[in-house]
């Protein structure tokens, strides 16, 4: 059989805080929405813009990264792949889909936490050790290794 491949990759805005269960044998997971735009014109040249829903789960370690470090507006990237489930509900007999994206990896595409303090403090920080002067650009025989 030929191999075929499931791969998601999104990068877009969490929707809500996400919500982390543990399973009766104690692994974690979390459940989050993600929201990704599209812009297009329409006919008449009018931007329209798509908002796409998306629904996260992950499992173990990053369900508990998630938990930990991500909230309501965080940026994020996705990856992982996309899994439909089915059942029968109860009270209809009706037959149900449900389909996620189960993530396999997470990157914050934006600064930690929702403070813009915490941001600043660290840049400030990294610019202390900086040297006062800036470089001319033009190379010194200091610059070359050899």
């Amino acid at each position: 059989m030929p191999k075929s491949v499931n791969k998601v990759i999104l990068v877009g805005n969490v929707g809500k805080d996400p919500e982390v269960r543990y399973s009766q044998s104690g692994t974690p997971v979390a459940n989050f929405s993600l929201a990704t735009n599209e812009r297009s014109k329409d006919r008449n040249g009018e931007w329209q813009d798509r908002t796409e829903w998306h629904s996260i789960v992950a499992w173990k370690r990053l369900a508990e990264i998630v938990g930990e470090y991500v909230a309501k507006g965080t940026k994020l990237y996705v990856e992982g792949k996309i899994q439909t489930s089915s059942w029968e509900d109860r009270q209809s007999g009706e037959r149900k889909y449900r389909t996620e994206i189960v993530a396999r990896d997470l990157l914050l595409l934006g600064p930690r936490g929702n403070s813009d303090e915490d941001h600043q403090s660290s840049s400030h920080d990294e610019n202390e050790d900086q040297p006062s002067h800036a470089p001319s650009g033009e190379i010194v025989d200091e610059d070359i290794p050899f």
